[in-house]
C-alpha cells in the first residue's frame, strides 16, 4: 500500500531522518523517530510522512545510479529499525478489535511495507500477527487454521511477487478469510488485485485502514484462473533460471564485465542481471492478472536504470529481441513482450 494523507508538521522530521539514512546511522534515525513521538507526532503520521517517503527516496537513488545495492540495503535496515521504534510505542495501544495477519507472499522479500501496515493497524486497536517476508502459502494456510484471524493483509512491492500473492489469496480464501491487498506491484487501480481474487485493494495506507473495517466476515474460495494461463505461468517459473542464463549469454550491454571476470559484481553487472530477471518475473504476473501494463512498466524501469548508468538506449530494444527469442516455448508471454515492450529505443 502506498501512503497518502494525513499530512502534518513532519517536514523537519523527514529531513533529519533522511540525513541519518544518508549517514548510515541507525541510532540517529531511531532517535529522530523517538523524539518526534515524544513531541506528540502521531505514530501513523511518522510512518506515512517520514519513514515511507524516505524509503521511497532510497529506491529512487538506487534506480538513478546514485547508490549501490549495498547502500540501499543498509538504509532499508535502518528504516526497519525506525519502524520497530514506532511499533514499540503502538503496542501500548489497547487491543479493542479482532486479529489481522499481515505479511508478504513467498518471494516477496520487501518486508518493510508490510511492517508499516501491521504497525498502522495496531494504532487502530487491531491485534496484529506479523509473518514477515516470503511466507509460503502452505505455511500461511497452517497459520490461518491455528489463529482464525478476521482478515489477512498482503503487501506486494515488486511485480515478481504477484504469482505467490495469488497462492496466498487462495490459501486465505480457502479458509474463508478475506484478503486486503496493497503495495506498488498492484499498480494504480484495482485490476490486478481483483484478477488475483483479493477481497479488497488499498491504494493508500490510510484507505487500507478504513477498508479493513468493511471486510466481510467470511468469503468464498477464489475462482480458478484460466488453465492455459496458469500452465504457462508455472512453466515460466520452473524454467526461470534457464531463461535468465539464455538471455544473459546473448544480451551484453556496453560496459558489462566479461563473463570470466571473478570480480564481476560491479553495479552494472548486477543491474544487467536484474534487467533480465525482473521482466521474466513480471511476465508471470502479467499472465495471471491479464494486465499487459506490467510489461510496459518493467520496460520503462529497465530503460531508466540503464540510462542512469550511461548504457545506450539501443540496449533496451536488444533486450526485447532476446526475450522474444528465448520465449519460443511460451506463446502467451512472447506475445506480451511483442505487444507491450517498445520496439524502438526510448528517447
Amino acid at each position: 500500500m502506498s501512503t497518502g494523507p494525513p499530512r502534518s508538521d513532519n517536514v523537519a522530521v523527514l529531513d533529519d531522518f533522511e540525513y541519518a539514512l544518508l549517514s548510515g546511522n541507525t541510532s540517529a534515525a531511531v532517535g529522530v523517530v523517538d523524539s518526534a513521538l515524544d513531541d506528540g507526532h502521531a505514530p501513523l503520521s511518522v510512518l506515512c510522512e517520514v519513514i515511507t517517503p524516505a524509503q521511497r527516496a532510497i529506491g529512487q537513488r538506487w534506480q538513478d545510479g546514485q547508490w549501490s545495492v549495498a547502500q540501499e540495503h543498509i538504509a532499508t535496515g535502518i528504516s526497519l529499525a525506525a519502524t520497530e521504534a514506532v511499533a514499540r510505542r503502538v503496542r501500548e495501544v489497547p487491543a479493542t478489535k479482532g486479529r489481522v495477519v499481515v505479511g508478504c507472499a513467498e518471494r516477496e522479500w520487501h518486508a518493510l511495507a508490510a511492517m508499516v501496515v501491521g504497525t498502522s493497524l495496531r494504532t487502530r486497536g487491531w491485534q496484529v500477527t506479523f509473518l514477515g517476508a516470503a511466507t509460503p502459502a502452505e505455511r500461511l494456510y497452517s497459520y490461518l487454521q491455528q489463529m482464525a484471524p478476521d482478515a489477512v493483509a498482503v503487501s506486494t512491492s515488486v511485480a515478481g511477487g504477484l504469482p505467490s500473492t495469488r497462492r496466498a489469496i487462495e490459501a486465505a480464501t480457502t479458509a474463508g478469510i478475506p484478503v486486503l491487498a496493497g503495495g506498488a506491484a498492484f499498480g494504480p487501480d484495482a485490476l490486478r488485485a481483483r484478477a488475483l481474487g483479493a477481497t479488497a485493494w488499498a491504494p493508500t495506507l490510510p484507505e487500507g485502514l478504513d477498508l479493513v473495517e468493511e471486510l466481510p466476515a467470511t468469503v468464498e474460495p477464489v475462482e480458478p484462473l484460466p488453465v492455459a494461463v496458469v500452465s504457462e505461468q508455472r512453466g515460466l517459473d520452473a524454467d526461470h533460471h534457464r531463461l535468465v542464463e539464455l538471455v544473459a549469454r546473448h544480451w551484453k550491454p556496453a560496459g558489462l564485465a566479461p563473463a570470466d571476470d571473478i570480480v564481476a559484481d560491479t553495479d552494472l553487472t548486477l543491474v544487467a542481471r536484474d534487467c533480465i530477471e525482473q521482466p521474466l518475473r513480471c511476465l508471470q504476473g502479467a499472465l495471471l492478472t491479464g494486465d499487459g501494463r506490467l510489461v510496459s512498466e518493467v520496460a520503462d524501469w529497465t530503460a531508466a536504470v540503464l540510462r542512469a548508468r550511461s548504457v545506450p538506449p539501443s540496449a533496451v530494444v536488444d533486450l526485447r529481441g532476446e526475450l522474444v527469442a528465448a520465449l519460443g516455448e511460451y506463446p502467451l508471454a512472447r506475445r506480451l513482450v511483442e505487444d507491450r515492450w517498445p520496439g524502438t529505443a526510448p528517447a
